[in-house]
């Protein structure tokens, strides 16, 4: 599996979580709000949403959703938060890594992906079984140097 997206090696940095443990219908929300974010205010916002203090608008998947204050239908995925989360601090340090300055860093691409399905069933009674499968999911960020404000 690659990226989605073409990057000039020299002024970005990537990273991608393979097969994490999270619903894709909340990381692609999430990653939606985070496009053109630069990588200390999505930290924050993603910490803000973790702590359920901030939530995320849901413009695809909010049939029944109640409002929430100043956004409409959404949620507060944390579990999707804390796991992007992760996968934009190891794009920050492979910025660190290369070079770049990770202070003044943006995000250009935040995608996430349905990954392989883990089978599991449950049982049921009178010897029968259903299927209890586990989604998981591909996220994949790409940062990039944001302009210096002189």
């Amino acid at each position: 599996m690659g990226y989605t997206q073409e990057a000039d090696p020299e002024t970005t940095s990537k990273a991608i979580g393979k097969e994490i443990s999270v619903s894709p219908k909340h990381c692609r929300e999430v990653c939606k709000m985070l496009k053109g974010m630069r990588v200390d205010k999505a930290r924050e916002y993603l910490q803000s949403v973790a702590d359920l203090k901030t939530p995320v608008p849901y413009s695809r998947y909010k049939m029944f959703l109640s409002p929430k204050p100043k956004v409409g239908p959404g949620r507060y995925p944390r579990k999707a938060a804390k796991a992007i989360l992760v996968v934009i601090e190891s794009a920050r340090s492979n910025a660190e890594y290369k070079g770049l300055d990770a202070d003044n860093m943006k995000i250009k691409n935040a995608c996430a992906h349905r990954g392989r399905i883990q089978t599991g069933y449950m049982p049921r009674a009178y010897g029968r079984s259903t299927p209890w499968n586990e989604q998981t999911t591909n996220i994949e960020i790409i940062l990039e140097e944001a302009e210096k404000s002189s």
